[in-house]
């Protein structure tokens, strides 16, 4: 295991050296700088002063100077400043991870709860009328785009009814508030972002896991157990629900990246101060090192979540464990 663990981190170092450099390529390919969005609708100010700024951004070195700056900055763990606000780009970062961290958790979890006993029941009882209401709720969850559901579910608790906030984390007067209150008033928050992304990720998940169950369950062994005398609970959840979970805990491990793309769309939608609304901010304004920290941020969490599936490979099945 330490041999394993010793060569996955050397590639997860080369894989995430590739990512910084094409990214930091492809960013600096966009059409126009960070001193375009600063100087354009300002008529007074000069060429001079726009060069000023590109200096002080190190805009003027070359390409691969200003990629090897950045490096040595970030082995040192330094993502840089942001050049909408001149604030640290990893505390911009941590300031809004915990949230995004809390939905995308709240999400999962809803999906989980859902999903799963959606995935069994229409795997073991397949043709059932609920396996065919489960299976048409699924076509509809997966053609439903998250904006548009967003922008309905808001229409619904939001306008009509009046139920649920329609944008934020929090109310203005937070401060005033009990912590139970808080906890109350943060809860109704964020009732339409988790139920918009949950209805979108459940439904993938329950397929998902319904195909898998199939295919488990015709398998001989799981024959071989119902003729030993197991109890049909015993066969599905001992046996086969087991071996089937084993393609789905790679969605679960590659979940980690959605902290910021899966946010993008949500986040922006609710006005959630985000991971994913600064995202999009960041790439509006060109904020190349804001842009770089959060693709860095994103690398990191998919090579960790790869390694975690590989890792959990061991766990739910003991044949990989063994090899």
């Amino acid at each position: 295991m330490a041999h394993f663990l010793f060569q996955r981190f050397w590639q997860l170092l080369i894989t995430l050296f590739g990512i910084t450099l094409l990214t930091f390529g492809i960013m600096h390919l966009a059409p126009g700088d960070p001193t375009d969005l600063q100087t354009a609708l300002n008529p007074k100010v000069s060429a001079q002063a726009k060069e000023n700024l590109r200096r002080l951004y190190g805009l003027d070195r070359p390409l691969h100077i200003q990629y090897l700056d950045w490096l040595r900055r970030f082995v040192t763990l330094d993502l840089g400043r942001s050049f909408v606000d001149g604030a640290p780009v990893s505390q911009k970062i941590l300031d809004r991870l915990p949230i995004t961290v809390a939905i995308n958790l709240l999400t999962l979890a809803v999906i989980v709860l859902v999903a799963f006993p959606i995935g069994i029941l229409s795997a073991t009882r397949q043709y059932s009328w609920m396996d065919k209401a489960t299976t048409l709720f699924v076509y509809i969850g997966f053609s439903l785009p998250s904006f548009w559901l967003a922008l309905l579910l808001m229409l619904l608790f939001g306008v009509y009814l009046g139920w649920l906030p329609l944008s934020g984390y929090q109310s203005l007067t937070t401060a005033q508030l009990s912590p139970l209150e808080r906890l109350i008033d943060w809860a109704r928050h964020l009732i339409l972002p988790v139920l918009t992304a949950s209805l979108i990720g459940l439904a993938g998940y329950s397929r998902y896991l319904r195909s898998e169950m199939l295919e488990v369950i015709r398998q001989d062994y799981i024959q071989t157990a119902r003729a030993k005398g197991l109890s049909e609970r015993q066969v599905i959840y001992k046996h086969a629900l087991r071996n089937a979970l084993i393609p789905v805990v790679t969605l679960m491990g590659l979940e980690l990246p959605t902290l910021i793309g899966g946010s993008v769309i949500i986040e922006t939608i609710f006005a959630i101060p985000g991971i994913g609304q600064l995202s999009f901010q960041s790439v509006l304004a060109r904020d190349y090192p804001v842009i770089m920290g959060l693709t860095v941020f994103a690398a990191v969490l998919t090579l960790i979540g790869n390694l975690l599936a590989d890792l959990s490979y061991a766990w739910v099945n003991p044949r990989i464990r063994v090899s």
